[in-house]
């Protein structure tokens, strides 16, 4: 298996050379050269089968030699030890033919920790193999960086990194990524949102001396093992409720597209997938662009959904990729633009191809707030504020096919959101109990490269 970049212009890497990448020097991402294609029977054989046993067959296959059989099931095993629930991602019944798959079950209750938790573990093997150390540089809207101080922490050829927008995260979030005491983690807020978290990140990956220099790994949903991670609760959904002998649609609330285009390529796997619908806050760039055809940064406004406060939706670019019919050079003109001009517009054919593939729903605040109530009387379920957009644009495309929503975290995450809205402060599961007790670690950093680079130059260990 092979990985190409979005970009056309970096050299084709394996899986293993692509997940320790992250970033292609070109500034593309990596994706598969071809997608495995399965068979009814494939999936059918997938009935009954344990979270881990999906996971492997669905992952093995994009990871050619880099990963033994033996070490790929040991790595899998380990990712999911921790989860809360024996079925790792459990489906409850909403309504009539609408299902809410529980992706908050792992460690720090959100759905990154599905794909962190399993990189976690691949890293290590690989690093060990190879005798290196890297230094992760994440960038978060609040979920992505506590999972990647989970799956890393205390690792002794990791030093990781995460910048998160100062003042634009839940509590719960931040404590999640400034309480662990372990010296190889920091937690960096910047000064700004997350869009310039992100393009900081991006601007140290194209700054090519510092990125060898230090050993640069990112862990975003740029990197192609998070996508794949995510792939596999696509499939174990879908075989509960009937595939492959009938179609299952998904809503999936999203900011960086990261998780809707795990379900593309399920869908492009042979997954009988009908809908694959895209739920955005009031930071709706990727419902515009899909009702409009033209991607247009319009400033990012915060939410009681924090984690999807974007405007630069990165995995987006993967969709372009395959929209355009991966015409590398005309991706990489869009992305030009972008960078130069805040927007772009997508040529009519990939418009329509994107159409075929997604249909989009935007949330207002106080939708969401009346979501996360009318949801309690009407099913007696609590959801955070993302999994209530999902629901609340679920609902406007209910039909004959079973739809599933993706619950991307818990409730007790977002407590302030949840409680202004039905007057429930929800709790914290137990292990978790004493988060605010625990004192604090972090730095406070300016929206400037250069000093961001030189603190982890600082702060790394050699």
């Amino acid at each position: 298996m092979r990985y190409i970049s979005t970009r056309g212009q970096a050299p084709e890497l394996t899986f293993g050379e692509a997940m320790l990448t992250g970033l292609a020097r070109d500034g593309g991402l990596y994706v598969p050269a071809q997608i495995p294609q399965w068979s009814h029977d494939d999936i059918k054989a997938l009935a009954g089968l344990s979270y881990e046993d999906v996971a492997y067959r669905v992952m093995q296959p994009f990871c050619g030699e880099t990963f033994s059989d033996a070490e790929l099931k040991e790595a899998i095993a380990k990712a999911y030890a921790g989860f809360g629930h024996a079925a790792r991602a459990p489906i409850k019944q909403l309504a009539p033919n609408h299902f809410l798959l529980e992706l908050f079950h792992g460690p720090t209750l959100a759905f990154k920790d599905f794909a962190m938790q399993i990189i976690g573990q691949l890293f290590q093997i690989a690093l060990a193999k190879e005798g290196r150390k890297i230094t992760i540089v994440g960038a978060t809207s609040g979920d992505t960086g506590s999972a990647a101080i989970e799956a890393f922490r205390g690792l002794d050829n990791v030093d990781v990194f995460i910048l998160f927008p100062h003042g634009r995260v839940s509590d719960v979030q931040r404590r999640q990524m400034t309480t662990p005491i372990e010296d190889n983690v920091h937690a960096l807020a910047l000064d700004g949102d997350f869009d310039d978290c992100q393009g900081k990140l991006k601007d140290m990956f194209n700054h090519f001396e510092f990125r060898d220099a230090v050993g640069l790994a990112g862990v975003n949903s740029i990197n192609w093992a998070r996508v794949l991670a995510q792939v596999v609760y696509y499939f174990t959904a879908a075989v509960t409720l009937g595939a492959p002998d009938r179609k299952i649609s998904f809503t999936v609330p999203t900011g960086n597209f990261g998780d809707i285009f795990a379900g593309y390529i399920a869908k492009s796997m042979g997954l009988p997938i009908d809908q694959l619908v895209i739920a955005t806050n009031q930071n709706d760039i990727l419902h515009r662009c899909l009702t409009t055809g033209r991607y247009e940064m319009d400033g990012v406004k915060a939410s009681i959904s924090p984690s999807m406060d974007i405007q630069i939706s990165s995995n987006f670019e993967r969709a372009l990729f395959m929209a355009y019919g991966q015409d590398g050079a005309a991706v990489t003109q869009l992305m030009d633009e972008l960078k130069t001009t805040g927007g772009f517009t997508v040529s009519q054919g990939a418009l329509e191809a994107l159409r075929e593939i997604y249909a989009s729903g935007r949330v207002s605040e106080d939708q969401t707030s009346a979501q996360i109530k009318d949801e309690l009387v009407r099913s007696g379920e609590l959801l955070c504020p993302h999994s209530a957009i999902g629901v609340h644009v679920a609902d406007q495309h209910l039909g004959a096919v079973p739809m599933v929503t993706l619950a991307t975290a818990h409730p007790a995450k977002f407590p302030d959101a949840v409680e202004a809205a039905t007057g429930i402060r929800p709790a914290l599961p137990e292990r978790m109990g004493d988060l605010f007790d625990r004192p604090e670690r972090v730095t406070r950093v300016p929206n400037d490269l250069s000093a961001l680079e030189a603190l982890i130059q600082e702060r790394r260990r050699v």
